[in-house]
């Protein structure tokens, strides 16, 4: 491959995976409930489920990192943990998907020409390739305590870069990630 051909796959590279760092939260609630009524929380058993379940992804540690956070980002918007013993107006149910998707991208060596021969025109030839990665999802359900209906969810995606992270750095990704899930709560 020439240099200017690897330039050009180099930059396509960089860009697609800058652009699908972190994706926009989805949100969804049922317009007919008052979220102002719901003071407390508690986590639904299990915690975080995960899709696929596979033992590969599965870990305490996600676990223990998705709590905390989620924790965090209810304390900031006035929730606070159900006391023991008593029924909390949200339950929490949390999970993690982990999806392989792939992109192609097509490169072609610049348009050369003039003095030495080449001609101002098609490129010669395109190279395509596929990369292959993984997006991992956060999502958070948040049931009413009294019926257990759904009543707001919401999700957020970004590539899951987990097999070159730190614990320090998968930390700060999933507090990222949940804080992004959570900032359309409560709905407006």
């Amino acid at each position: 491959m020439t240099l200017p051909a690897r330039i050009a796959l180099t930059l396509s590279l960089s860009l697609l995976l800058g652009a699908c760092q972190a994706y926009r939260p989805v949100a969804d609630y049922d317009a007919s409930r008052d979220f102002a009524g719901y003071r407390t929380w508690a986590f639904k058993d299990p915690v975080l489920q995960y899709r696929p379940d596979d033992p590969r992804i599965r870990s305490d540690l996600t676990e223990q990192r998705i709590r905390q956070a989620v924790s965090e980002q209810l304390d900031q918007r006035g929730l606070r943990p159900a006391p023991a013993g008593s029924k909390a107006d949200l339950d929490v149910q949390t999970w993690w998907i982990v999806d392989n998707r792939q992109q192609q991208i097509v490169s072609q060596p610049p348009l050369w020409g003039g003095y030495w021969g080449g001609g101002w025109g098609a490129p010669i030839y395109t190279e395509t390739r596929t990369i292959d990665y993984k997006v991992a999802t956060v999502q958070i359900d948040l049931l009413d305590g009294r019926d257990g209906k759904l009543v707001w969810r919401a999700s957020a995606e970004h590539i899951d870069n987990s097999g070159d992270a730190g614990p320090q750095q998968r930390s700060d990704t999933i507090r990222k990630s949940v804080a992004e899930v959570l900032s359309s709560y409560p709905p407006h």
